[in-house]
């Protein structure tokens, strides 16, 4: 018997579906919502913001649909009795939501009888067709179905997809629909036409809506869009989870990323896949970029028409350099506009689970950083740095940690405030150790990787199992003896 050789698929063939994805232009029509049951009102409200006239047929309304039918009088109409087969007359789409047991199936075959495609809630056997998780961006609509297999999973993925796109994606949605027929005059080549919507769509993720007049602008003034602009993001201190959804989507719409040493894999991996990627880290006593050829570059990359990301560890603004970035690029003529992120203090705190500010023992924080250009301790006013009523975070300050310790204690601090010596915040080696401020003075710590000190009455406070977390992942050799009367806490119990 001849063996049949199945025929191969052909190139980009679509791949079975669980459902068909259909979108139901419903305005003007009139739809048929029955019950009160639950979703009953949720669906009479969906149904209405489509422009479809709704009729609902139900008996003593739940608090949700009668607030439905309160604040929609003008699109939705409410028939104060059980619904009936008559009611499928003229309707284009019925819907069930009921609580009593026994109205499903008779609803759906009713339906079915007249001609309307049914849909009866929770009863899946029983539907025609199903709702998805919706995105709304109208006229944008993204709807997404597990054809009932995980409901959850879709919720999840819509709230994913409601991360990326932005609320302004609507407006720019609306402006091409209102161009679309005058940018086909000016541009008649199909592939001039594309390529120049494919710019229009890149633009409606990263720019403000006001812009989309200046885009569209484009074909008829036959000239590609060449306006460039930076954007200078904050990478958080690690871990890629602790990123602003702002900071995920300036990412998504890059075509270069200049990014700092020490901004994680994880971070990067959230970027545009098309993306440049280029290192400009500066490391203490290590090959680093100069900072002006950075600005160069980000200068010369917008005036090519790019759209650049610089991503920085933390928050930009917190001696992240930023001021003088800004300053060269605006003095440039380069759009330039700032996505704050998580700063390494406030990723300490939550780490540790200790406040940075605590009404009993600390009204303030104050942020600093230890390292000066020529990599000493900088210049400052040491004597509100040693208030007992604010916590202070040092940035950088590894290697300046024994003057510093020495300064503060010389202008008032008392040697045993508590400090917290903390590496890789929020990273997957994050290292911390606690100890005193008098320890500190001669307390080598290693400088392999971003250092931050935490010192304040308020870190005396770290509940026990606190405690002995920083003691298993503790790294930095503490100089101070077990029962040492200057301890706020018993460092032999932390040891054992």
């Amino acid at each position: 018997m001849k063996t049949l050789t199945p025929e191969p698929r052909r190139p980009n063939a679509i791949e079975d579906l669980s459902v068909l994805p259909v979108f139901y232009d419903l305005a003007g029509k009139t739809v048929l919502v029955a019950g009160n049951g639950d979703g009953a009102g949720w669906k009479a409200e969906l149904l209405g913001a489509t422009g479809a006239h709704v009729i609902v047929t139900c008996t003593a309304p739940d608090p949700e649909l009668s607030a439905v039918l309160a604040e929609h009088a003008d699109r939705i109409t409410h028939l104060e009795r059980d619904w009936t087969p008559e009611d499928f007359n003229g309707k284009t789409l019925a819907i069930g939501a009921f609580d009593a047991a026994g109205q499903d199936e008779t609803f759906a075959a009713s339906a079915r009888a007249a001609g309307v495609p049914v849909n009866v809630v929770d009863r899946k056997a029983l539907c025609d067709f199903q709702f998805g998780s919706i995105v709304n961006r109208s006229p944008v609509v993204i709807s997404i179905s597990t054809a009932g297999a995980a409901p959850a999973l879709a919720q999840a993925i819509r709230t994913r997809i409601e991360t990326l796109l932005p609320e302004t994606l609507s407006a720019w949605a609306g402006k091409a629909k209102a161009a679309r027929a005058k940018i086909k005059s000016l541009l008649p080549d199909a592939a001039q036409r594309k390529a120049f919507w494919r710019r229009f769509a890149e633009a409606a993720l990263t720019r403000a809506p006001e812009e989309a007049e200046h885009v569209l602008k484009q074909p008829a003034a036959g000239t590609r869009d060449r306006r460039g602009h930076v954007t200078l993001v904050g990478a958080g201190p690690g871990a890629s989870d602790l990123l602003t959804m702002r900071a995920v989507r300036a990412m998504q719409a890059a075509d270069i990323i200049l990014f700092d040493a020490l901004v994680s894999e994880d971070v990067l991996n959230l970027a545009r896949r098309e993306a440049k990627r280029m290192l400009v880290g500066k490391r203490g006593h290590r090959a680093s970029c100069r900072q002006e050829d950075i600005n160069a570059l980000m200068i010369g990359l917008a005036r090519q028409g790019k759209r650049v990301v610089r991503l920085k560890s933390g928050d930009p603004m917190i001696f992240g350099r930023a001021g003088e970035e800004i300053e060269v690029l605006k003095a440039a003529g380069v759009p330039v506009d700032t996505v704050p992120g998580v700063t390494a203090a406030f990723a300490a705190a939550a780490s540790l689970g200790v406040p940075l500010t605590h009404r009993d023992c600390a009204q303030g924080v104050k942020f600093i950083t230890a390292h000066s250009r020529d990599g000493r301790l900088p210049e400052l006013d040491w004597r509100a740095c040693a208030d007992p009523a604010t916590t202070l975070i040092v940035y950088m300050g590894g290697r300046t940690a024994n003057a510093l310790a020495d300064k503060l204690i010389a202008e008032g601090l008392e040697a045993q405030t508590p400090v917290v010596i903390m590496r890789a915040v929020s990273g997957p080696g994050e290292e911390r150790d606690k100890t005193t401020l008098g320890a500190l003075t001669s307390t080598e710590i290693r400088v392999d990787g971003p250092v931050l000190l935490g010192i304040g009455r308020t870190f005396a406070g770290m509940s026990a199992s606190s405690v002995a977390q920083i003691t298993r992942n503790a790294v930095f050799p503490v100089t101070c003896q077990a029962g040492d009367p200057k301890m706020p806490f018993d460092v032999a119990a932390q040891q054992s």
